[in-house]
Protein backbone atom coordinates (compact mmCIF):
# COMPACT_ATOMS: atom_id res chain seq x y z
CA UNK A 1 0.00 0.00 0.00
CA UNK A 2 1.63 3.19 -0.97
CA UNK A 3 2.18 6.34 1.36
CA UNK A 4 -0.86 8.24 -0.60
CA UNK A 5 -3.36 5.30 -0.11
CA UNK A 6 -2.65 4.67 3.66
CA UNK A 7 -3.45 8.11 4.35
CA UNK A 8 -6.83 8.16 2.29
CA UNK A 9 -7.95 5.28 4.34
CA UNK A 10 -11.11 6.36 6.90
CA UNK A 11 -10.42 6.66 10.43
CA UNK A 12 -11.71 4.23 13.06
CA UNK A 13 -14.52 5.51 14.99
CA UNK A 14 -14.19 7.64 17.84
CA UNK A 15 -14.51 4.90 21.43
CA UNK A 16 -17.90 5.53 22.27
CA UNK A 17 -16.87 7.25 26.07
CA UNK A 18 -20.21 5.26 27.96
CA UNK A 19 -18.43 1.93 26.07
CA UNK A 20 -17.30 0.45 29.53
CA UNK A 21 -15.60 -2.67 30.15
CA UNK A 22 -17.61 -5.54 32.43
CA UNK A 23 -16.47 -5.41 35.83
CA UNK A 24 -18.72 -8.05 37.65
CA UNK A 25 -16.13 -10.43 38.62
CA UNK A 26 -13.33 -8.50 39.77
CA UNK A 27 -12.12 -8.50 43.28
CA UNK A 28 -12.20 -5.30 45.15
CA UNK A 29 -10.27 -4.94 48.13
CA UNK A 30 -10.31 -1.96 50.32
CA UNK A 31 -7.60 -0.98 52.63
CA UNK A 32 -8.67 1.06 55.57
CA UNK A 33 -11.80 -0.92 55.04
CA UNK A 34 -12.80 -0.37 58.91
CA UNK A 35 -13.42 3.10 58.91
CA UNK A 36 -16.68 5.31 57.33
CA UNK A 37 -15.88 5.62 53.80
CA UNK A 38 -14.38 2.61 53.41
CA UNK A 39 -17.38 0.09 54.85
CA UNK A 40 -19.69 2.38 53.11
CA UNK A 41 -17.74 1.62 50.01
CA UNK A 42 -17.37 -2.11 50.56
CA UNK A 43 -20.99 -2.22 51.52
CA UNK A 44 -22.77 -0.47 48.46
CA UNK A 45 -20.39 -2.67 45.64
CA UNK A 46 -20.92 -5.98 48.10
CA UNK A 47 -24.70 -5.18 47.62
CA UNK A 48 -24.49 -4.63 43.91
CA UNK A 49 -23.11 -8.07 43.85
CA UNK A 50 -18.94 -7.66 43.52
CA UNK A 51 -16.96 -9.53 45.80
CA UNK A 52 -15.08 -7.10 48.36
CA UNK A 53 -12.53 -7.98 51.20
CA UNK A 54 -12.13 -5.43 53.52
CA UNK A 55 -8.61 -4.63 54.85
CA UNK A 56 -7.28 -3.32 58.27
CA UNK A 57 -3.98 -3.47 60.21
CA UNK A 58 -6.50 -5.94 62.75
CA UNK A 59 -7.42 -9.14 60.70
CA UNK A 60 -9.89 -9.57 63.73
CA UNK A 61 -11.42 -6.53 63.40
CA UNK A 62 -11.93 -6.63 59.32
CA UNK A 63 -13.57 -9.93 60.12
CA UNK A 64 -15.65 -8.32 62.56
CA UNK A 65 -16.63 -5.39 60.23
CA UNK A 66 -17.42 -7.80 57.66
CA UNK A 67 -19.66 -10.53 59.49
CA UNK A 68 -22.12 -7.01 59.74
CA UNK A 69 -21.58 -5.85 56.41
CA UNK A 70 -23.07 -9.37 55.33
CA UNK A 71 -23.65 -9.82 51.06
CA UNK A 72 -19.96 -11.96 51.13
CA UNK A 73 -17.63 -9.42 52.38
CA UNK A 74 -14.66 -11.06 53.70
CA UNK A 75 -12.11 -10.13 56.04
CA UNK A 76 -8.63 -9.65 55.90
CA UNK A 77 -5.47 -8.06 57.62
CA UNK A 78 -4.35 -5.21 54.76
CA UNK A 79 -1.71 -7.16 52.97
CA UNK A 80 -3.79 -10.31 52.58
CA UNK A 81 -7.00 -8.31 51.40
CA UNK A 82 -4.25 -6.49 48.69
CA UNK A 83 -2.66 -10.09 47.50
CA UNK A 84 -6.37 -11.43 47.28
CA UNK A 85 -7.90 -8.56 44.96
CA UNK A 86 -7.89 -7.34 41.50
CA UNK A 87 -8.85 -3.64 42.46
CA UNK A 88 -7.38 -2.26 45.98
CA UNK A 89 -9.52 1.21 46.87
CA UNK A 90 -7.01 3.32 49.64
CA UNK A 91 -9.33 4.39 52.01
CA UNK A 92 -7.18 5.00 54.88
CA UNK A 93 -6.65 8.22 56.56
CA UNK A 94 -4.35 11.11 55.38
CA UNK A 95 -1.56 10.65 58.00
CA UNK A 96 -1.47 6.71 57.71
CA UNK A 97 -1.54 7.10 53.87
CA UNK A 98 1.87 6.95 52.61
CA UNK A 99 3.04 4.62 55.82
CA UNK A 100 0.50 2.27 54.93
CA UNK A 101 1.43 1.86 50.83
CA UNK A 102 5.29 1.34 51.17
CA UNK A 103 4.74 -1.34 53.62
CA UNK A 104 2.18 -2.90 50.69
CA UNK A 105 4.16 -2.19 47.96
CA UNK A 106 5.22 -5.73 47.14
CA UNK A 107 1.41 -6.81 47.65
CA UNK A 108 0.15 -3.76 45.15
CA UNK A 109 2.19 -4.58 42.19
CA UNK A 110 0.64 -5.25 38.96
CA UNK A 111 -2.86 -4.36 40.98
CA UNK A 112 -5.17 -1.82 39.77
CA UNK A 113 -5.06 0.80 42.65
CA UNK A 114 -8.04 3.48 43.48
CA UNK A 115 -6.69 6.29 46.00
CA UNK A 116 -9.64 7.93 47.56
CA UNK A 117 -7.58 9.61 50.06
CA UNK A 118 -8.34 13.88 50.72
CA UNK A 119 -5.53 14.97 52.58
CA UNK A 120 -7.48 17.98 54.73
CA UNK A 121 -6.76 20.08 57.90
CA UNK A 122 -9.05 21.40 60.15
CA UNK A 123 -9.03 24.46 62.82
CA UNK A 124 -11.65 26.77 63.88
CA UNK A 125 -12.69 27.87 60.58
CA UNK A 126 -13.60 24.46 59.16
CA UNK A 127 -11.69 22.08 56.94
CA UNK A 128 -8.72 22.79 54.49
CA UNK A 129 -7.14 21.57 52.17
CA UNK A 130 -3.31 20.22 52.26
CA UNK A 131 -0.95 19.95 49.18
CA UNK A 132 1.56 16.59 49.89
CA UNK A 133 4.81 17.30 48.39
CA UNK A 134 4.01 15.54 45.49
CA UNK A 135 1.07 17.44 44.60
CA UNK A 136 -1.66 15.07 45.69
CA UNK A 137 -2.63 12.55 48.03
CA UNK A 138 -3.16 9.69 44.48
CA UNK A 139 0.46 11.08 42.97
CA UNK A 140 1.84 10.04 46.09
CA UNK A 141 0.87 6.70 45.83
CA UNK A 142 1.74 6.95 42.59
CA UNK A 143 5.44 7.32 43.33
CA UNK A 144 5.28 4.86 46.36
CA UNK A 145 3.41 2.38 44.22
CA UNK A 146 6.01 2.35 40.72
CA UNK A 147 4.61 -1.22 39.92
CA UNK A 148 0.69 -0.58 40.62
CA UNK A 149 -1.75 1.32 38.05
CA UNK A 150 -2.57 4.01 40.51
CA UNK A 151 -6.33 6.01 39.63
CA UNK A 152 -8.39 8.10 41.89
CA UNK A 153 -12.06 8.32 42.55
CA UNK A 154 -14.29 8.12 45.31
CA UNK A 155 -13.10 11.33 47.05
CA UNK A 156 -16.52 12.81 47.00
CA UNK A 157 -19.11 10.67 48.50
CA UNK A 158 -20.51 10.74 52.28
CA UNK A 159 -20.33 7.92 53.80
CA UNK A 160 -23.31 8.53 55.72
CA UNK A 161 -25.20 7.83 53.02
CA UNK A 162 -22.79 4.93 52.07
CA UNK A 163 -23.83 3.02 55.15
CA UNK A 164 -27.75 3.78 55.09
CA UNK A 165 -29.39 0.62 54.42
CA UNK A 166 -32.77 1.99 53.88
CA UNK A 167 -30.90 4.13 50.66
CA UNK A 168 -31.61 2.45 47.33
CA UNK A 169 -29.73 4.28 45.26
CA UNK A 170 -26.65 6.86 45.93
CA UNK A 171 -27.49 10.18 43.79
CA UNK A 172 -23.72 11.37 42.60
CA UNK A 173 -20.95 11.34 39.58
CA UNK A 174 -17.65 9.92 41.06
CA UNK A 175 -14.93 11.80 39.22
CA UNK A 176 -12.27 9.23 37.89
CA UNK A 177 -8.59 10.03 37.33
CA UNK A 178 -6.02 8.10 36.15
CA UNK A 179 -3.16 7.99 33.22
CA UNK A 180 -4.25 5.12 31.17
CA UNK A 181 -7.95 4.53 29.69
CA UNK A 182 -8.05 0.82 30.11
CA UNK A 183 -7.95 1.47 33.94
CA UNK A 184 -9.97 4.48 34.09
CA UNK A 185 -12.56 2.95 32.22
CA UNK A 186 -12.60 -0.02 34.74
CA UNK A 187 -13.00 2.29 37.65
CA UNK A 188 -15.59 4.18 35.64
CA UNK A 189 -17.14 1.07 34.99
CA UNK A 190 -17.14 0.29 38.75
CA UNK A 191 -18.81 3.50 40.03
CA UNK A 192 -21.24 2.51 37.69
CA UNK A 193 -22.30 -0.78 39.36
CA UNK A 194 -23.24 1.30 42.29
CA UNK A 195 -27.00 2.16 41.42
CA UNK A 196 -27.17 6.25 41.08
CA UNK A 197 -23.84 6.80 39.97
CA UNK A 198 -21.96 7.60 37.45
CA UNK A 199 -18.30 7.22 36.88
CA UNK A 200 -16.72 10.18 35.05
CA UNK A 201 -13.40 10.82 33.45
CA UNK A 202 -11.72 13.73 34.97
CA UNK A 203 -8.30 14.23 33.88
CA UNK A 204 -4.77 12.37 34.64
CA UNK A 205 -3.45 12.43 38.21
CA UNK A 206 -1.72 15.87 38.09
CA UNK A 207 -5.35 17.29 38.00
CA UNK A 208 -6.26 15.45 41.25
CA UNK A 209 -5.37 17.57 44.52
CA UNK A 210 -8.42 19.95 43.03
CA UNK A 211 -10.84 16.88 43.25
CA UNK A 212 -9.29 15.92 46.71
CA UNK A 213 -9.34 19.43 47.94
CA UNK A 214 -13.14 19.89 46.72
CA UNK A 215 -13.88 18.08 50.17
CA UNK A 216 -12.94 20.33 51.99
CA UNK A 217 -15.66 22.60 49.95
CA UNK A 218 -18.59 20.03 50.41
CA UNK A 219 -17.71 19.46 53.93
CA UNK A 220 -18.76 23.14 54.32
CA UNK A 221 -21.95 23.04 51.98
CA UNK A 222 -22.97 19.83 54.45
CA UNK A 223 -22.41 22.46 57.62
CA UNK A 224 -24.39 24.78 56.52
CA UNK A 225 -27.48 23.26 54.52
CA UNK A 226 -27.29 20.15 57.19
CA UNK A 227 -27.09 17.97 53.93
CA UNK A 228 -25.01 14.78 52.55
CA UNK A 229 -23.97 16.72 49.31
CA UNK A 230 -22.50 15.42 46.40
CA UNK A 231 -21.63 16.28 42.72
CA UNK A 232 -23.05 15.64 39.81
CA UNK A 233 -21.16 16.43 36.07
CA UNK A 234 -24.17 18.67 33.70
CA UNK A 235 -24.70 17.84 29.88
CA UNK A 236 -22.51 14.94 29.95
Amino acid sequence: MTTQDSGNAPKPPAKDPWDLPDVSGLSVGVLGGTGPQGRGLAYRLARAGQQVTLGSRDAARAGQAAQELGHGVEGADNAECARRSDIVIVAVPWDGHAATLTALREELAGKLVIDCVNPLGFDKKGAYALKPEEGSAAEQAAALLPDSRVTAAFHHLSAVLLQDESIEEIDTDVLVLGEARADTDIVQALASRIPGMRGIFAGRLRNAHQVESLVANLISVNRRYKAHAGLRATDV
